[in-house]
């Protein structure tokens, strides 16, 4: 069985080919601009290389996915004529085109092929623009009455914040994500990467506002380990590309405010499928029964 993932991000398409071993056999990252016509030339281009139709064809893409799997139900303010469209009618597929909320998919991808493998009770975050997350339970893919599972960053660690996108005040998202970072840092740096190397440079004020973050991101991750209970815990996104420069105050922090009952420590583990994770997941997640 060979499969076909496609993830709808912000900036970039990233198509996929894989087996049904998890083995890529093909990828691409395209420009998101006229995207719906770039998937559907995506798609033919990566046929074209496969010689053949793929046999399962799945979509990642930012919102919440309907019941049925076939749209993204709720999706505002981006990508205009994504929200109800029905990818198995638009790719003119034979066999249905699963689609799936884009971090939901990363932590898929993840847990067939990257970090999250042989994990049972595993979350995500990935740590980008905003901050988004999946939760794996007892085996299996939360996704919620609504599918709204898995929207970590949207929990808070400020009650004396400002409200986010969703009303929440003090979120995590705005708490780290790179959607805040001039409002943190007073218009000084222009993104997260240059926050970290000024503070790895030994300035202080950038290491006030980076180190600000990390605590609240440590704040954030205990609190959801006491929810959940995981076995493991995925940073992934383009701020976890900092490092040690991340994980090593954030695993101080936790080892100050993590509850570790029998002293059973949660791992802390790096994402390991970088871009492609959603596409990977999108094709597992078409390769399911």
């Amino acid at each position: 069985m060979i499969a076909i993932g496609i993830d709808l991000g912000g900036t970039r398409i990233k198509i996929v080919t894989v087996d049904d071993t998890g083995k890529i056999l093909d990828r691409m990252s395209i420009d998101t601009s006229d995207w719906a016509e770039a998937i559907r030339e995506g798609l033919r281009s990566a046929e074209e290389e496969l010689g053949r139709s793929a046999d399962a064809v799945g979509v990642a893409a930012p919102g919440l996915a309907a019941k049925d799997a076939r749209s993204i139900a709720y999706m505002p303010g981006r990508l205009d004529g994504l929200e109800n469209l029905d990818w198995t009618e638009f790719l003119e597929r034979p066999n249905p085109v699963p689609v799936l909320n884009d971090a939901q998919a990363a932590l898929l991808g993840e847990a067939w092929t990257g970090a999250a493998q042989g994990f049972d009770n595993v979350f995500l975050l990935t740590l980008g623009t905003g901050v988004g997350g999946a939760v794996i339970a007892e085996g299996r893919l939360l996704k919620g009455h609504l599918g709204r599972f898995g929207h970590l960053g949207h929990i808070s660690v400020d009650t004396r914040g400002a409200p986010d996108v969703t009303g929440i005040p003090g979120s995590l998202e705005d708490a780290i994500g790179e959607c805040t970072l001039r409002d943190r840092a007073k218009n000084r740096y222009r993104s997260t990467h240059e926050v970290v190397e000024a503070h790895l440079a030994g300035d202080a004020e950038a290491s006030q506002i980076w180190l600000t973050s990390i605590k609240k991101l440590a704040c954030g991750v205990a609190s959801l380990i006491n929810v959940l209970d995981p076995e493991a815990v995925i940073l992934g996104g383009g701020i976890a590309q900092a490092g040690e420069a991340m994980f090593k105050p954030l695993q101080k922090h936790l080892e100050e405010i993590e509850w570790r009952p029998g002293g059973h420590r949660v791992k802390i583990l790096p994402a390991e499928l970088g871009e492609f994770a959603g596409a990977i997941g999108a094709a597992r997640n078409a390769l399911t029964p």
